[in-house]
């Protein structure tokens, strides 16, 4: 039975994590998104509270409801989408690190993603490279083991990483078996301070500009053999595997990681696509044509209560997927189902509040136009709008669509 009342608990870290959002993050928003710098200050803050670490993270994610993380997500991005990304980028590693590593390996690296409310530390997890985006298993970046030391050589550039180069905890897809594409894929962690790790370009972003994007250079980066997620045994027979029969129906690393967190990247969308429907919905309310408040006019309120019906629709798919992931998984692409709905609704219902407000909407006076650009990249990241139909017709139908 699927109940989506909230518990006590959660109402608490819903309320929690709002009164954060309302009262640090929504009034330093414009600030950060004109800097275009990673608002460090704002996750020292968040760390000094609980809401930045591994600990909040482990809590939400021993939520058996798997409700617990997109209800917080949502709250947080409601306040703002750039520096929401600031606090929740660290943990896209954390999740590539517990999905396929030991229980050794979690317990040592995930809290190094974080660190501490008196030194934070930061996290990265890089997949994507300057000719590999939505095609994973075309990654060039190799990964050589050399036996005689124990040791894993990775060469190669990664792009669009967030908090890449900055980090002190880089997750890292490398190609070990190339020939084999995406079944020859393994996930290492490059500790801090590791030599030869250096920042590329800084992206300059459309939005979500308060967090930090760059490209990611490894030039003969040496990491111990300890540091291949899942330990070499285990790749090693998923080698043999994949070389014996063919596809193995095991999944890439870097898609188990995408698969579990879909669900909280639609929510990241839901979040912006909230603030803009209730900012708009105040404005329609007090600003007044033709002797009246605006939404007395049908193209008005239509608007309206589009944007409310399809943030709600959105929202129940983000939470069954949520639910279905700890509840028996997937079985039609419904993590995708919610990624691809919730972005497609955050970017329509900000364009809506732009229109609601008229030239008012189109000026950096009003925080419609940036949530517009902070919806769009829901579109694109962690797998196109594209990429989420193609891995639904996958599903729907049992046949491999390309």
């Amino acid at each position: 039975m699927v109940d989506f009342a909230l518990n006590e608990d959660q109402l608490q870290i819903q309320k929690w994590v709002h009164d954060f959002a309302e009262n640090v993050v929504r009034p330093a928003g414009h600030e950060w998104d004109e800097r275009e710098e990673m608002p460090m200050p704002i996750v020292q803050e968040a760390a000094s509270i609980g809401l930045y670490g591994w600990e909040f993270l482990l809590n939400t994610m021993q939520d058996p409801t798997g409700l617990t993380l997109p209800v917080a997500v949502e709250e947080l991005f409601w306040g703002d989408a750039g520096i929401g990304m600031a606090i929740m980028g660290s943990s896209l590693a954390a999740a590539g690190i517990a999905g396929i590593g030991t229980p050794e390996q979690v317990m040592e690296w995930v809290p190094q993603c974080y660190g501490d409310a008196n030194h934070v530390q930061l996290g990265a997890f890089c997949v994507s490279e300057p000719d590999a985006g939505s095609d994973v298993s075309s990654l060039r970046t190799r990964a050589v083991y050399d036996e005689a030391n124990d040791e894993w050589v990775i060469n190669g550039t990664k792009a669009w990483i967030t908090n890449g180069g900055i980090a002190d905890i880089h997750v890292v897809v490398c190609a070990v078996a190339p020939e084999l594409k995406g079944r020859g894929q393994a996930s290492f962690i490059v500790p801090p301070q590791t030599k030869g790790v250096s920042i590329g370009q800084k992206y300059k972003k459309h939005g979500i500009r308060a967090s930090h994007t760059a490209e990611v250079v490894f030039d003969d980066v040496r990491v111990p053999g300890r540091c291949l997620l899942g330990g070499k045994e285990k790749l090693d027979a998923k080698l043999a595997r994949a070389k014996e029969m063919g596809h193995t129906g095991e999944k890439q690393p870097a898609m188990s990681t995408f698969e579990t967190t879909r669900p909280t990247v639609g929510a990241q969308a839901l979040g912006i696509a909230r603030a803009a429907y209730e900012f708009a919905l105040e404005y329609a309310k007090e600003r007044k044509t033709f002797g009246k408040p605006i939404i007395m006019h049908q193209a008005i309120a239509f608007k309206l209560a589009n944007m409310i019906t399809e943030i709600d629709a959105a929202r129940l798919l983000i939470w069954r997927a949520a639910w279905l992931g700890k509840n028996g998984g997937f079985r039609n692409g419904e993590g995708s189902m919610s990624k691809y709905k919730a972005s497609e609704v955050a970017v329509r219902a900000t364009e809506d509040a732009i229109q609601i407000l008229g030239g008012y909407g189109y000026t950096r006076e009003y925080p419609v136009e940036r949530w517009h650009r902070d919806a769009k990249i829901h579109t694109i990241f962690e797998g196109t709008s594209e990429i989420q139909q193609l891995v639904i017709a996958r599903n729907i139908s049992g046949m491999r669509i390309e």
